[in-house]
């Protein structure tokens, strides 16, 4: 039994180092197999007596430089997707705070207090929503429909910034209970700081989004790879003569492949599957409000 585990865990490995989705393979292909091809080249025209060899000594500073520069652009894209997804977990405790905070402690007395509760409990999905496909830079999604008041929904139509807009309908509706005193002022507090804390998640995230990577330092990483890549050939032909395309391709697959993920994830809130999984996230927020409706008190 432990045997076909092992071997099922093998499989499963492979299965996963082989896949082409969510992989970088198609996207430096292109550049790997023109790589392989250059070198390719430099083999033949060294095998027909041109001297092209080229010491690996004179390529040695260059070399440490295009692996320095890799590093810091791999870690800095993985900072920022780390940082995205921070704050997104955030918004996620905030919804579920505040969702709390509203139900329980903002008293019903009306019939009608507890059907404009659930309104504004189905607005703090719905500003997740509205922050996804603001970060996505898209129109207002049909997931908003069961969540907003066709009034509502036509309001954010006609605006820039949706988001903020469903955090003021929040914040609005907190203020008139606690001054028809239905929620005392340390209540309010807390939860407006709640409110406050969405708010910010939002701004966190739009500010990845409007800081790009310098243009400066990514122009001049691409033409790093590039001139050492197209340099592999003259300082491998010597040694190893036919077999110089196909190790330049090989090597050149590596590190396009390095530059290629800090590219996928430095911008984490679109729908690549690289990409953080933001309709995931709304949707078991979502989830979340619903069963929250749908309890029962203990008594």
């Amino acid at each position: 039994m432990l045997g076909q585990l092992k071997s099922w865990g093998a499989l499963q490995w492979f299965r996963v180092a082989l896949q082409l989705h969510g992989s970088v393979v198609p996207a430096v292909l292109p550049r790997t197999l023109i790589s392989g091809l250059f070198g390719v080249l430099i083999s033949i025209l060294y095998k027909l007596g041109l001297p092209l060899d080229l010491p690996v000594v004179v390529v040695f500073v260059p070399n440490v430089v295009l692996g320095l520069m890799l590093v810091f652009r791999t870690n800095t894209a993985y900072e920022r997707f780390w940082e995205g997804r921070k704050a997104w977990g955030s918004l996620v405790n905030d919804v579920r705070n505040l969702a709390r905070l509203i139900w329980v402690a903002i008293q019903e007395q009306r019939p009608e207090d507890r059907e404009e509760k659930v309104k504004i409990l189905y607005l703090l999905p719905a500003f997740a929503v509205a922050t996804k496909q603001h970060l996505r830079q898209e129109c207002l999604p049909e997931e908003l429909q069961p969540l907003l008041s066709p009034q509502q929904l036509q309001r954010l139509k006609s605006l820039n910034h949706p988001p903020l807009q469903i955090a003021f309908w929040i914040g609005d509706y907190l203020q008139q209970q606690y001054e028809t005193g239905r929620v005392e002022v340390y209540q309010l507090t807390i939860m407006v700081e709640r409110l406050n804390s969405m708010v910010d998640a939002l701004g966190a995230c739009e500010r990845i989004l409007m800081t790009p990577m310098p243009l400066a330092y990514a122009l001049h990483l691409k033409q790093l790879l590039l001139l050492y890549c197209l340099s592999l050939p003259f300082q491998m032909v010597e040694g190893l003569g036919w077999m110089t395309g196909p190790i330049t391709g090989l090597i050149s697959f590596m590190l396009f492949g390095v530059e290629e993920i800090g590219l996928e994830i430095e911008n984490p809130f679109g729908r690549d599957p690289n990409d953080l999984p933001l309709d995931t996230i709304c949707g078991k927020m979502k989830h979340n409000i619903a069963d929250l409706i749908h309890s029962n008190r203990l008594i």
